[in-house]
């Protein structure tokens, strides 16, 4: 079997967040089940220069947009046995400094820019000489391709299109835009409806793909069920009810070969579940490269993120400033960038308790390898979470994490409430401040029973998220979909 993913971001090649992780993993996992895998994705600013390897093809071609003719091209790169890479090049789309906008606003003309790549991923599904049999769309950047697939074999004498499927990374985000973008996609005007793209009056790219995509999936059994209701539905849970039969949750997997305490070259000393002698010597060394006193009887806290409302950035400020304010022994240390008054707030707590707290604002990979070597607990307070790879990380990485009960984190986590012989780490239901100072007591409580830390911390560094197990999963759905 043929399959195709599509995809705004890929990592190592782009990326903002877990979305280009989680393909480029799946891709490879896939392929090494011995499916042919495929996978198109824009090519941004400085791609070939960073990647020699990515090499223009003499495919070229244009797409009517609007009053436009958009030219366009595709570069290949075959990284391994049964996985293409297809970027492609439209530089007054994609060379730009940002891959969705510049110093926090998005770009104006991103309808338009993603209606190109879902365009240009079914001219490349069409004319491939084995044609996929399956298309995989990944969140709204993508979410148009269902139904462009629809129009192309209902009107334009595509006898068989490949089976869609779309992949819910984040219902919050879905790609609303004015009607008026509607005339880029080439669809006839009657399509634009309630029962496709159209919601409160606007083009919305995730609803096209989720009412015309013949399976649904999100990044976690929990989340699929969450966005079944209000709360977490962000106004489309009555039209994923309909679909509530085409709807499942596949949890993320990690990439091991990426996330492994045992070779990560990122860490000043190796360290394994059976030989945890080595995160000593990370924990020693990330107190001093984050400025906070090297000490091992201190635990220490962590928490790398965007830093917003969704991932309860203000109730760690408040919780940590609160402990450390009460006397608690401990130390944090935090990574991420994000609304600058959260920024701001995590510098002023790490100059109020400098011997305690340390924040770096930004991204740097290294790091955050380093941070969860080297953290004994790490800090995951969601109001929702899709699914989450930090905790997955945390958990290999012997930081036992500290987290609430939503979304994939409820999936992957075990509190010993609920098991104790297979327990992994601490869990709290409320999305509060009080409820986190709670679990983080809890934390403390632990750090004293060194018995009980090590077994906890034993079950999370073995358990078993690889993407082997994951992409079984995507498997049986692909043979699915194609016996429909």
């Amino acid at each position: 079997m043929h399959v195709l993913l599509a995809t705004s971001e890929l990592n190592p090649y782009s990326k903002t967040g877990g979305l280009a992780d989680m393909v480029s993993a799946l891709a490879r996992a896939l392929a090494g089940t011995g499916l042919r895998v495929s996978v198109v994705t824009p090519l941004y600013r400085g791609m070939v220069h960073s990647n020699p390897s990515i090499e223009p093809t003499s495919w070229r071609w244009a797409i009517p947009m609007g009053d436009s003719l958009v030219e366009g091209r595709f570069h290949c790169h075959k990284p391994s046995p049964n996985l293409t890479l297809w970027f492609v090049e439209q530089a007054g789309f994609f060379d730009r400094p940002g891959l969705y906008g510049e110093v926090g606003r998005d770009y104006a003309d991103n309808s338009a820019r993603f209606i190109f790549l879902s365009r240009a991923a079914l001219i490349l599904a069409r004319h491939l000489p084995d044609p996929p049999k399956v298309l995989h769309c990944h969140d709204w950047q993508t979410g148009l391709i269902p139904i462009l697939a629809r129009h192309a074999r209902l009107q334009t004498g595509w006898a068989q299109p490949p089976r869609t499927i779309v992949t819910v990374h984040n219902l919050a985000f879905q790609g609303s835009f004015p009607t008026a973008s509607w005339a880029l996609t080439g669809l006839p005007s009657d399509w634009l409806h309630w029962e496709s793209a159209l919601h409160f009056e606007r083009v919305n790219f995730l609803k096209a793909g989720l009412t015309q995509a013949q399976a649904i999936t999100t990044v976690s059994p929990n989340y699929a069920q969450e966005i079944l209701t209000p709360e977490y539905g962000c106004g489309l849970e009555g039209l994923l009810l309909k679909r509530y039969n085409d709807l499942g949750g596949i949890l993320n997997g990690v990439d091991y070969e990426e996330w492994n305490s045992a070779s990560d070259p990122a860490l000043p000393a190796a360290f394994s579940a059976q030989d945890l002698s080595g995160k000593a010597v990370c924990k020693a060394a990330l107190q001093r490269e984050m400025g906070l006193p090297e000490n091992p009887s201190v635990p220490l806290f962590a928490n790398i993120s965007r830093l917003t409302e969704q991932k309860g950035s203000a109730l760690i400020i408040q919780t940590v400033g609160s402990l450390i304010a009460a006397g608690e022994s401990l130390q944090f240390v935090q990574l991420g960038s994000g609304e600058p008054t959260l920024e701001n707030a995590f510098r002023d707590l790490a100059q109020r308790f400098p011997d305690q707290v340390a924040a770096r604002i930004g991204f740097d990979p290294g790091l955050s390898h380093r941070i969860e070597a080297g953290a004994d607990f790490y800090l995951m307070p969601s109001r929702f979470e899709p699914c989450g790879l930090n905790q997955l990380y945390s958990l290999r990485y012997g930081a036992i994490p500290i987290v609430r009960a939503t979304g994939g984190l409820q999936d992957s986590v075990i509190d010993p409430r609920d098991n104790a012989a297979q327990a992994t780490g601490i869990k709290f239901t409320t999305y509060s401040a009080a409820a986190l100072h709670k679990a983080v007591l809890k934390a403390l409580a632990l750090w004293k029973e060194p018995a009980w830390l090590k077994h906890i911390r034993h079950n999370g560094m073995t358990a078993d998220f690889s993407w082997e197990k994951q992409s079984a999963e995507y498997v049986a759905l692909y043979e699915s979909v194609c016996r429909e």
